[in-house]
């Protein structure tokens, strides 16, 4: 029977329209009742047994069902709360990482900060400006304590703007740069608060302060004081407070930076007052300031005409405190020179070149600027005196104005417009008897070469004037020479002569001599004061290049070559030597060579016009 439901289920034709109406019931109950409608007509009994179970089944289905839904709801949420979990837990983690970064970059900021701050006042050298104490009746006229300050302030800012020295800050030459400053008192703990109490403790600031009273006949007395700096007062009229605070900046100023109010009197030509405030301060100096101060005293002396033993003794015992005090070296340099001692200031550069561990090394290139110009190291020159007064407000750190200075280098180099363009841009200074001087000479010198003889006699003669004062030779030694071969140009002979005997024991002037000599057909006495510039200085190129070009001249083309080659190798960034060389080698049929020695020379001077045209020429004509 249960094979005849079963086929009837499976295979029976005749009830396929029962199970088709049944198939409209939904699910599993659709399928039951399917079931119990074919098994009734089999057998009644088995359909309701079939019926019961198949709607069990279908209720265990339905509990199933909803079960697994309810199942599937929860294990969503179960994950749903695990990613929540896993979520809070990633930005907690991340929440506690950034603090810590913040935490370490606040420490680090605060690390470096007091750093800073702690740097800053251990090196701090500043001169601190207090409010003065001023009456209740000045004050209400508008004369505070910090307008008076302020006036002090004002006029220490321009001493030291106007103070040209080479002195850095290891030496103690900024204790005023940027960093004076006038104290206002605040109200709390801020970082500027506590700056100013580190430096109060670490720093070598020091502190001015002091007070101004009205007299009884209506004037004003203005004291003032400081840390290491004595008490003094100044008086003068109410109407004269400007000439008072002038006065009280200059004490404040010589007390506190004694070096750099040496070197202020030095380039105001206060020669006397320099001498004697070195010698006055000489003994209660610091040892820093010791070397500086011996160097500026023995500048004084040269300057005013003073004994040179003297001031070269003052220069040798700054060097034997301070070493490695490199402006004390380029001064007894200058001295030495300046005494017409060249062979001697020569030996002296290269002890410094030595002690300096060569060059470049520790010593400052301005410190050489002598023995370049003795060598016509002329772009080594230029270079380092550009190179300053570009640094130092268009003048410089030497004692005396150095645009002058690079206009002759200019005007030696063979670049005249350069040279002009350096006379045209030097600052006015009517304290400097060096810019007037060093014009007139670097103008003969570009006349002479250009054919101009009376423009160069008429320049060269009014340098010869200014080179009385001793402040011109100072910057210019050695070039009062110079006059005589502009004198014999122009016809004057006797005044050539005067020159040459009052010059002096420099190369130059035994050089020009032998020129001279030549000129005037005397062949033997050229060569022997030649022969004397040579020997006079050794070391030094001048003396073999005249010597040379005379040779040349005369025929001698083996002995030219010689004796420039002994120039090129005393001055091998001298471009003249170069030049005559490459002429004697072109006359000796050496065209490649010669054309050699010119690029050689065009290196040192680019500019020269008529090393160009020679150049060329030659090069034109070996094809």
């Amino acid at each position: 029977m249960a094979e005849g439901m079963l086929g009837g289920i499976l295979g029976d034709e005749e009830e396929k329209p029962e199970l088709e109406s049944a198939a409209a019931l939904p699910g599993a109950e659709a399928f039951a009742a399917a079931v119990a409608a074919i098994a009734s007509r089999q057998d009644p009994h088995v359909a309701r047994d079939t019926s019961a179970f198949l709607r069990e089944q279908t209720e265990l289905l339905r509990v199933q069902k909803e079960h697994l839904k309810d199942e599937h709801e929860a294990r969503l949420h179960f994950l749903e709360g695990q990613a929540r979990e896993v979520d809070i837990r990633r930005f907690g983690l991340r929440l506690r990482v950034g603090f810590q970064l913040f935490l370490v970059l606040v420490a680090t900021v605060i690390g470096i900060g007091g750093g800073v701050l702690i740097h800053d006042a251990v090196t701090s050298r500043s001169v601190v400006m207090e409010p003065f104490e001023v009456p209740h009746a000045l004050a209400e006229r508008g004369l505070t304590g910090t307008v008076v300050a302020s006036g002090v302030l004002d006029q220490l800012t321009r001493l030291q703007a106007a103070t040209r020295s080479p002195i850095q800050r290891r030496n103690l030459s900024n204790a005023w740069s940027k960093e004076i400053k006038l104290s206002v008192p605040e109200a709390g703990i801020s970082i500027g608060e506590i700056s100013r109490l580190l430096k109060a403790r670490f720093s070598d600031d020091i502190h001015i302060s002091g007070e101004v009273v009205q007299t009884e006949v209506g004037g004003l007395e203005v004291t003032v004081r400081g840390d290491g700096v004595s008490p003094q007062t100044f008086t003068d009229t109410a109407d004269h407070l400007s000439r008072l605070t002038t006065e009280v900046a200059e004490y404040v100023y010589s007390q506190s930076q004694p070096t750099l109010w040496a070197a202020h009197l030095v380039n105001l030509g206060r020669y006397r007052e320099a001498i004697a405030f070195c010698h006055a301060a000489f003994g209660s100096a610091s040892l820093p300031d010791r070397a500086p101060l011996l160097t500026y005293w023995g500048i004084a002396i040269t300057k005013s005409g003073g004994s040179r033993p003297q001031a070269l003794a003052l220069l040798e015992r700054a060097i034997a405190l301070q070493p490695d005090y490199w402006y004390a070296y380029g001064t007894l340099t200058k001295i030495k020179g300046m005494s017409g001692d060249e062979e001697g200031a020569w030996r002296l550069g290269e002890a410094m070149r030595k002690i300096a561990g060569g060059r470049p090394g520790r010593a400052d290139e301005e410190a050489y600027g002598d023995i370049d110009l003795l060598l016509r190291n002329l772009p080594a020159v230029l270079a380092a005196d550009t190179a300053d007064v570009e640094a130092h407000s268009g003048v410089g750190t030497s004692s005396f104005t150095l645009g002058s200075e690079i206009a002759l280098v200019e005007a030696l180099l063979h670049h005249p417009a350069a040279a002009e363009l350096a006379l045209q841009t030097i600052r006015p200074d009517t304290s400097d008897p060096t810019i007037a001087a060093g014009t007139a000479l670097v103008r003969g010198v570009l006349a002479a070469e250009s054919g101009d003889t009376a423009r160069a006699v008429t320049e060269m003669e009014r340098f010869a004037v200014a080179y009385e004062d001793p402040a011109v030779a100072w910057v210019n030694y050695g070039f009062h020479c110079w006059v005589a071969p502009a004198e014999e140009a122009a016809g004057h002979p006797d005044k050539a002569d005067t020159f040459l005997k009052a010059g002096g024991t420099f190369v130059d002037c035994y050089r020009f001599r032998g020129d001279i000599l030549d000129g005037r057909g005397d062949w033997k006495g050229a060569q022997e004061w030649y022969s004397k510039a040579v020997e006079l200085a050794p070391d030094l190129p001048a003396g073999y290049y005249s010597w040379g070009v005379a040779l040349a001249k005369h025929g001698d083309l083996a002995g030219a070559e010689a004796k420039l080659r002994d120039a090129n190798q005393r001055g091998p960034h001298w471009a003249d030597p170069l030049k005559a060389w490459g002429d004697v080698l072109v006359k000796r049929g050496k065209t490649g060579d010669a054309l050699a020695k010119y690029d050689e020379a065009l290196k040192c001077t680019p500019n020269w016009k008529e090393l160009k045209d020679v150049r060329e020429a030659v090069a034109k004509h070996a094809g």
